[in-house]
């Protein structure tokens, strides 16, 4: 019985934490905690009981959707050849950023108060592109001089211009030039232009 509780009680967490990801994404941080409460088929008492604050629950809303991200890496090379798992990959990545900018009025306070919570997330995201690229440089299809900051940085631009524009295909054509970029036989960047100055 007891164990069942617990099963009850995690699924519940999990159907909260996933219900508020959407919302936080759609509406921002500032969304109704009843309205997901009742999205999630759970009572304000239960929300509040995992949740004390709505700051709690961001927090663990971000600690999963990061989780989730980085976990997902290891799951598409196991179902698709490098380049192809490392597309969908950063197709989850953007996703992942939007949820992350519906929490932008109150997330850069909470990494700030967290200890360690900025440090871990850099940690497991370059982590998770490190094995995509790893694997890739494996099978010749990717260069190997590509590093996982280089590759969070640029799909950091990629998100900034897609939430600026409001337009997700844009995402999707700007991963497919970062691709192209990434592949082995461009074995040498192209030289950055000469400075005007």
């Amino acid at each position: 019985m007891n164990r069942s509780l617990r099963a009850d009680a995690q699924a519940n967490q999990e159907r909260l934490l996933e219900v508020a990801a959407h919302a936080f994404a759609r509406d921002g941080a500032d969304t109704s905690l009843k309205a997901i409460a009742a999205e999630a088929g759970v009572g304000i008492g239960t929300l509040y009981r995992r949740f004390p604050a709505r700051e709690d629950l961001i927090e663990a809303t971000y600690r999963n959707e990061t989780a989730l991200l980085c976990e997902s890496a290891s799951l598409l090379l196991a179902e698709h050849p490098p380049v192809a798992a490392f597309q969908a990959w950063m197709e989850r990545f953007v996703d992942y950023m939007l949820t992350k900018r519906g929490m932008a009025d109150a997330l850069p306070k909470i990494l700030a108060s967290r200890e360690g919570l900025r440090a871990h997330s850099r940690e497991v995201l370059s982590g998770a592109v490190d094995e995509l690229l790893h694997a890739g440089v494996v099978t010749g299809a990717l260069r190997p001089d590509i590093s996982s900051a280089d590759v969070l940085m640029a799909l950091g631009g990629v998100t900034l211009i897609t939430g600026h524009e409001d337009e997700r295909q844009l995402a999707s054509r700007l991963i497919s030039l970062l691709l192209d970029g990434l592949a082995a036989n461009r074995e040498a960047p192209i030289s950055p232009a000469p400075s005007a100055l």
